[in-house]
């Protein structure tokens, strides 16, 4: 038997060489391992402020990936290789001249250049290898030749992939170890399988990062631009809310200072003076409530709520009423109106209170706007359309201002009056309701030469009305021609269809607002303000028709109204919903519980009569 003679000392010796070796073959793996990461971060801190597109940003990451597999194999045989439609080259480098990619075909996008190109190319160019660290292939390699190198042995091929698929594919082509190869490098070769493996779970972490940052940035930009117009609503509302204070006061100050001076001396129909008084109340009570009636109107086109009733519109007849309502306005600004209607231009479908509030928007405005000289409404048709055209003399509008004319709650600064006047509604109203009829307005403007506002609507369009738009219609048509006339004369009634009416409201002034005009033309009233006083009244009196207020104190009004239909006693008893609700809806909501018609507030009092005097009919 041969006896090992190596003395113990050789063998301790041998020992600690082969660990130190050992060890540093792991510090080179460490080592690389930490020099990409550290440069991957670097790429992810500079992405937080880039601009850079996702696709832009994973190139970068390709490239450190290469530059660190190449520096820690000391080769240049390291290449990415990107599927068609993922290359950043054409984005990242701007070049025309890339080879066209068949489906499975792969550009070699980036490789690293050797030591002593790097050198050459620094010499030649001036540009320094940390701005031009790779060099661009126009090399095509096909989908079956990279699996080939991913089989083959040793493996020279690795795939990049996340759930978008195929990102890219790594290459690697190393040279066989040298006879003389020290037994660190040959540690060092065994080593490179792990090297690579983590490299590329250090990438496509990388990767996965770029895209959350990505995702981040986007909706970062996102918030930003919602906080943005947050903003601006607020300011606008802000102004609108300071406007429309200014415009509710104004009447209101007409309405309470002449009621007071009217309680004050003793009210005397005779007096002209109070008269005019009178005059001034109702008017200031209208401009109020057209005020409330455009605010509503602009919320239920933005909620896509608002309905036209069209119909056959009479166009000379209505032009003629709409310059009617503006009459007294212009005289007192000694205006001159002039109205001019295209002899062909007789009729067109549209609902025609629409077309007259949009009417009246724009010649308050021109109105407004307008000094000296005159304003005018010229009526054209022109193909299949009708051109509404009002123009003024006033100061006219500069055409970078022009844009936010049709911004609700935007206003233009009125130097004729000295301040803005108005809540800013009225042109977002009317372009939003000339959309609804199928058409669109337009704006021709001067400084100091005066404006042109043209709607333009289609001559024609299905008529669809209900028996809800009508009635609506109806009560606001009547609300519009009392601009032009503030006398008021209650319908006369028959003997035979005088009524009893309860009346369940808990308002005092409306109840008694309507409770006098009722008993002025010669109905019965009994007046509740809760539900508890409506089922005491009920069996003293029974009532022909009741009229029910939706809010009440107590019990909701649409919940009485179904108790009552619940009754054998008062089933048959009609009763009529009276609310300050006036969304789209309402309404229906009150027929749904039960009543057999409904009226908003404020009050008409002549469609009030109407409804008591159709009701209370017993051949109804």
């Amino acid at each position: 038997m041969q006896v090992d003679a190596t003395p113990i000392e050789e063998k301790v010796a041998s020992s600690e060489v082969l660990q130190f070796q050992q060890l540093l073959a792991d510090l080179w793996l460490e080592r690389s391992l930490n020099e990409l990461q550290s440069r991957i971060n670097s790429c992810l801190a500079r992405a937080r402020n880039s601009q850079q597109s996702l696709q832009e940003l994973e190139s970068e990451v390709f490239q450190t990936l290469v530059r660190q597999l190449s520096v820690s194999f000391k080769t240049n045989k390291v290449a990415i290789a990107l599927p068609k439609g993922l290359s950043p080259l054409a984005v990242t480098h701007n070049t025309d001249d890339l080879v066209v990619l068949t489906e499975l075909d792969y550009q070699i996008c980036y490789t690293a250049l050797p030591i002593d190109a790097t050198t050459q190319l620094e010499q030649s160019t001036g540009v320094s290898s940390k701005q031009h660290k790779f060099w661009q292939l126009e090399q095509v390699i096909s989908l079956q030749d990279l699996q080939k190198l991913q089989n083959q042995k040793p493996k020279s091929a690795w795939v990049l992939q996340d759930e978008r698929g195929v990102l890219a594919w790594v290459t690697i082509a190393t040279a066989a170890l040298p006879i003389n190869a020290t037994f660190t490098e040959k540690l060092k070769r065994q080593l490179q399988p792990q090297l690579i493996e983590r490299s590329l779970n250090a990438t496509m972490q990388a990767i996965v990062q770029l895209q959350q940052l990505q995702a981040l940035t986007v909706k970062y930009q996102q918030l930003e631009i919602q906080n943005r117009d947050l903003s601006r609503t607020n300011k606008l509302k802000s102004e609108f809310l300071a406007n429309t204070s200014h415009e509710i006061r104004t009447p209101l100050s007409s309405i309470l200072g002449f009621t007071h001076l009217l309680k004050a001396q003793g009210y005397n129909p005779e007096n002209h003076r109070h008269q005019e008084y009178l005059n001034i109340i109702l008017t200031s009570g209208q401009h109020l409530l057209a005020l409330i009636n455009d605010i509503l109107d602009l919320s239920k086109i933005e909620a896509n709520q608002l309905e036209i009733a069209k119909e056959t519109v009479n166009i000379p007849e209505l032009c003629r009423s709409a310059i009617g309502l503006v009459k007294e306005k212009a005289s007192d600004k000694n205006l001159q109106l002039q109205l001019d209607i295209d002899p062909n231009a007789t009729t067109l479908v549209a609902d025609s209170l629409r077309l007259k509030q949009m009417l009246f928007n724009l010649l308050s405005n021109a109105l407004k706007f307008t000094n000296k000289g005159a304003v005018g409404l010229q009526v054209q048709q022109k193909g299949v359309f009708i051109h509404f055209t009002v123009w003024d003399t006033g100061t006219g509008i500069a055409q970078e201002k022009q844009s936010q004319l049709f911004q609700p709650y935007v206003q233009i600064s009125n130097v004729v009056a000295g301040r803005q006047e108005g809540t800013g509604l009225g042109l977002a109203l009317t372009q939003k309701l000339a959309q609804l009829h199928g058409g669109w307005v337009e704006v021709q403007s001067r400084v100091n030469r005066g404006s042109k506002f043209t709607i333009v609507l289609p001559l024609t369009a299905a008529v669809a009305n209900t028996a809800a738009e009508v009635q609506k219609g109806d009560r606001n048509s009547s609300e519009g021609e009392s601009r032009v006339s503030v006398k008021t004369t209650a319908p006369q009634i028959p003997a035979s269809k005088v009524a009893t009416v309860m009346l369940v409201e808990d308002n005092f002034h409306n109840a008694k607002l309507m409770t006098t005009y009722l008993r002025k033309l010669g109905h019965q009233v009994i007046w509740v303000n809760s539900a508890a006083q409506m089922w005491e009244a009920l069996p003293k009196k029974k009532p022909t028709v009741i009229l029910m207020d939706v809010h009440l104190p107590d019990v909701d009004g649409l919940t009485l109204v179904q108790q009552l239909q619940a009754n054998e006693e008062y089933c048959q008893i009609p009763v009529i919903a009276q609310t300050a609700m006036a969304m789209k809806g309402d309404r229906e909501t009150c027929l749904a519980a039960g009543a057999i018609d409904y009226i908003s507030k404020p009050i008409d009092l002549q469609a009030l009569a109407s409804l008591v005097d159709k009701y209370s009919d017993p051949n109804h």
